[in-house]
């Protein structure tokens, strides 16, 4: 593997001197296209939006912050003076737009029922391009709701109904399905950037000028990341092997490549390079620790461990096994370097708050251990309130925030030391503890202790069945996502970039969870094949 990446790196350093050339002409040209894009509101927010779809739109960023400032001073973010669905696919776009860069935007309720109540939509009588981009920037919208948005989330309803329908009738238009079954399945709210941008790069089509300088931008982009992940990996196979944990602890995952997807595909930006790094090495000891949870580790010796990251003191730990020295001895120094660059980078200390976050993490771990040996079934709701720290979100999320060093407040540090976590953490908490159980059944053939929310659900519900389980746990993470909108594209504390991992997480939770019959991660691993083209990487992400 190491020997594949060393040879693509080299064979690009070559065209290095070549590539920031045309890079920096294409910047420059689409930056004065934006500049001059003000006549055409809806282009501005086609431009808009494919650069983010594209993963380039940081590159713009000042650019789009303006051209979203005037766009909101329009008077609504629905035009309700005419229901054709040319004014559906703007109204509906800008509404989007807007709110997902944080602007105070609210659906407006009587042209969403003007929608509704469109005898037209409502009898399958869709016709032409502009009826179906508009049903399909509905759709696209109506996944950022918020809390009490019903208005909102039923013409969404109806415009996935009216597009399911759509579908199977018009094959023959070839374009127009692929677009509107990638929405369905796909929606951009909850999808990744980073796995989503080559599929739309191949049906980004259109005359313009612009329109070719923003794809040969992105084909120089994907070229860029797909080289700065091949270097990211080799250099945490290297750390990995380096650390040598499972040369005594042979019973864990051995997946760092797989690990080390969890940044890769929510921190973006690709300056983030470092910070990807060291938060894959968290990442890792929270997988570590919870096989010795749940596969390895007799409940004597997880409350010893528990106790000893408690105290947090290497000296005094004669009584664990020699597996568990092992392990706390690697999160010792790691939790150690971590803080140690980030006091050297940021001016900040955080180290009683990272230890503390991990002895929260076992607690979690140990109060599960103890339930499901001693077949202790608790109330769902228990379950959930000790799963969201169970579930590795908050040490994790701490970690990052430290790491990225962003707008760190004493306020903002004071509530990542709070007993109560902050709601952007605990909404994707909750999400990933969720979708975890829904697919826990195939969790990568290990036969350990654990048990899932659908499980206690049932036993509070006798004679539920199990697809009214799901369907509850389904509206459940529906509604967390609606939180989770609420507290991402609001005012709150935390930085942009730290907002979007939180969200970026929350993304990536279904394709780390949806085992197939195999044990496998299928989505996962013909996404990451689409980014760097090799096979050899399936390997590393189920089976290390």
């Amino acid at each position: 593997m190491a020997f594949i990446l060393q040879a693509h790196s080299a064979s690009s350093k070559s065209q290095t001197a070549d590539l920031h050339v045309r890079h920096e002409e294409k910047l420059k040209e689409l930056k004065e296209t934006l500049a001059n894009s003000g006549k055409d509101q809806l282009q501005q927010l086609v431009m808009v939006d494919a650069m983010q779809r594209l993963g380039v739109a940081y590159y713009f960023q000042e650019e789009i912050d303006a051209i979203l400032e005037k766009q909101y001073t329009r008077s609504s973010a629905y035009n309700d003076n005419d229901d054709g669905n040319h004014q559906l696919l703007e109204a509906s776009l800008r509404f989007r737009l807007l709110r997902q860069q944080g602007f105070p935007v609210t659906p407006d309720a009587e042209a969403c029922n003007k929608i509704k109540n469109n005898e037209k939509l409502k009898s399958g009588l869709i016709a032409g391009d502009e009826d179906i981009k508009g049903l399909v920037e509905l759709c696209e919208a109506s996944h950022l709701s918020f809390q009490g948005e019903e208005t909102l989330d039923e013409a969404g309803k109806l415009s996935r109904q009216l597009l399911t329908a759509w579908v199977p009738n018009n094959l023959k238009d070839h374009r127009a399905t692929l677009l509107v079954a990638h929405t369905l399945e796909h929606p951009y709210h909850k999808s990744l950037t980073r796995f989503m941008a080559k599929n739309f790069f191949n049906n980004f089509q259109g005359q313009e000028k612009w329109v070719c300088s923003l794809r040969e931008l992105a084909n120089l982009e994907f070229n860029m990341v797909e080289s700065i992940i091949r270097n990211e990996i080799l250099q945490v196979s290297r750390w990995w092997k380096e650390l040598g944990l499972t040369k005594e602890l042979k019973f864990v995952r051995d997946q760092p490549i797989k690990w080390y997807t969890w940044p890769m595909a929510s921190l973006v930006d690709p300056r983030l390079s470092d910070e990807r790094i060291e938060l894959t090495k968290a990442i890792s000891l929270v997988y570590i620790i919870d096989d010795i949870f749940d596969v390895h580790g007799t409940l004597d010796e997880l409350i010893h461990f528990t106790a000893a990251v408690a105290r947090w003191d290497t000296d005094t730990n004669d009584e664990l096994p020699n597996y568990m020295k092992t392990c706390f001895k690697a999160l010792n120094e790691i939790t150690n370097d971590i803080s140690e660059s980030v006091y050297e980078k940021h001016g900040w200390n955080p180290i009683e708050t990272l230890r503390e976050s991990w002895a929260r993490l076992c607690k979690a771990f140990l109060v599960e251990a103890e339930w499901f040996r001693h077949g202790q079934l608790p109330n769902s709701e228990d379950y959930l309130k000790n799963g969201i720290i169970s579930s590795g979100v908050p040490a994790v999320l701490t970690h990052a925030f430290f790491i990225l060093g962003q707008d760190m407040t004493k306020e903002t540090i004071d509530l990542f030391n709070n007993i109560n976590l902050p709601s952007i953490v605990s909404s994707t908490a909750t999400i990933l503890r969720l979708w975890d159980d829904f697919g826990s059944a195939m969790d990568e053939e290990q036969n350990g202790y654990d048990g899932s929310y659908m499980q206690c659900y049932m036993e509070e519900h006798p004679g539920s069945l199990v697809e009214e389980a799901q369907a509850y746990v389904i509206r459940k993470i529906s509604d967390e996502w609606k939180y989770l909108n609420q507290e991402c594209f609001s005012c709150n504390p935390f930085s942009e970039s730290f907002t979007q991992l939180a969200l970026n997480v929350s993304r990536m939770v279904p394709m780390m969870y949806d085992y197939n019959a195999h044990h496998r991660l299928p989505s996962l691993e013909e996404n990451m094949k689409s980014l760097l083209l090799d096979s050899f990487l399936s390997k590393g992400i189920t089976h290390g």
